[in-house]
Formats: C-alpha cells, sequence, structure tokens
C-alpha cells in the first residue's frame, strides 16, 4: 500500500482532528439544547463524528500517516482545522443562552466548514481509491447531517 504524504497526508490529519473536535462539538450542544429530540440527536451525531476520526486514524496509520501526531506547527496552523475549531468554540456561547436555534446554527456552521475540508482532502490525487470511498462516505453523511440541522434550524 502506498504511503501518502505532503498536503494530502496534512489534510488526512486535519480530517482527524476536525471530527475530534465536532465529537466535542456536538456533545457540548446536546448538553445544551433544551429539546430532547435534539439533544438525542446532536449526542448520536456526536458519536458518529467520534467514529469519523477513529476510522480514519485506523486508516492513516495504513498509508503511513500518523493520524495521531497531529500537533505539529503545520497542524495546528491548517486553515480549515482552525476555522473548525472556532466555530465549535462559538457553541459555548451559543449554549449559555439556552437558544436552540443558535446551537443549532454554530453545528450548522462547524459542519460547512468540515465539508469543505472533505473536499479539498478529495482532490487530492495522491488519494488511495479505499481512502477516497471512506471520505466520499464521511463526507455524505456530514453533508446529510447539516441538511437536517439546516430544516431543524428553520423550524425553531
Amino acid at each position: 500500500m502506498a504511503a501518502i504524504s505532503g498536503d494530502t497526508a496534512r489534510a488526512y490529519n486535519d480530517l482527524v482532528e476536525i471530527n475530534k473536535t465536532a465529537a466535542k462539538g456536538y456533545q457540548e450542544a446536546a448538553e445544551g439544547i433544551s429539546s430532547p429530540d435534539l439533544k438525542s440527536k446532536l449526542s448520536q451525531l456526536s458519536q458518529q463524528r467520534a467514529q469519523f476520526a477513529s476510522e480514519l486514524s485506523q486508516h492513516a496509520r495504513q498509508y503511513g500517516i500518523n493520524a495521531e501526531d497531529g500537533t505539529t506547527v503545520e497542524g495546528l496552523v491548517a486553515d480549515a482545522a482552525a476555522a473548525v475549531h472556532r466555530g465549535w468554540i462559538n457553541i459555548k456561547s451559543a449554549i449559555t443562552g439556552q437558544d436552540d436555534s443558535a446551537i443549532l446554527g454554530e453545528c450548522e456552521t462547524g459542519d460547512a466548514v468540515a465539508l469543505q475540508s472533505y473536499e479539498t482532502a478529495l482532490k487530492s490525487a495522491e488519494l488511495p481509491a479505499e481512502a477516497r470511498n471512506v471520505l466520499q462516505k464521511q463526507h455524505g453523511e456530514i453533508l446529510q447531517a447539516k441538511n437536517w440541522i439546516t430544516q431543524q434550524k428553520g423550524a425553531r
């Protein structure tokens, strides 16, 4: 199996970190939301993102990427990962107001940036077919979650 290097490896690491951050963000959102139905769904999305991060970490090791070593200078300044992190951090301020619509809006923003990061990674010609399939599947599930959140936010 060919190793992945350079920008593609960094993009893969960013996706692992983005999903770890999203798992935490969704859990915080679930804790702050008032609707029991939304609370349950956001908890499920938190678990989903944790699973995505785990799955990506496993694949990364197969391709010679140490996804757990995401604390390099390059990893810390990666625009996409930083933007997602800022988006999920904003969830804390939305939660303090206990406004379900604001919390959903922050979830929506985090997913929008995550989708952009997936799309960037998917553009790499270096990405092996199996990795591309995993990223496409996860991208589709994040898009589905984002669309659901948008719909829920509009109903509030």
